[in-house]
């Protein structure tokens, strides 16, 4: 069985590296809306997770019923992190084709 040419794995793993600080660095400046109560509540987060915005419509605002204001916020900040979460997670499975980073221990790549 033939070796394999350990200089064209580290440069594989060097462009993998590369391609993996690219794609988090876009990860990170992308930004995902989710809104909830049909568009009367939106929220913004920016791919590393940090809540940028939230919009309320006037109209959910009832002061006779805080709770609900409450509940459409928690929905529409939940689903935003959650469609930020599955963006990386897409991105990082194009950059690393469907391989297991966390089975390799990572390879030293950066956010594995």
């Amino acid at each position: 069985m033939p070796q394999p040419n350990m200089q064209q794995m580290l440069k594989q793993v060097q462009r993998m590296q590369a391609d993996m600080a690219r794609a988090q660095e876009e990860i990170a400046a992308a930004e995902v809306q989710a809104s909830s109560g049909g568009g009367m509540v939106t929220a913004t987060v920016s791919g590393a997770l940090q809540l940028k915005s939230i919009r309320i419509e006037p109209a959910a605002i009832d002061p006779d019923d805080p709770d609900l204001l409450s509940d459409l916020v928690l929905a529409a900040v939940n689903e935003a992190l959650r469609s930020a979460q599955q963006l990386a997670a897409d991105r990082m499975q194009r950059v690393t084709g469907g391989l297991d980073m966390g089975a390799l221990g990572g390879l030293g790549l950066p956010g594995f």
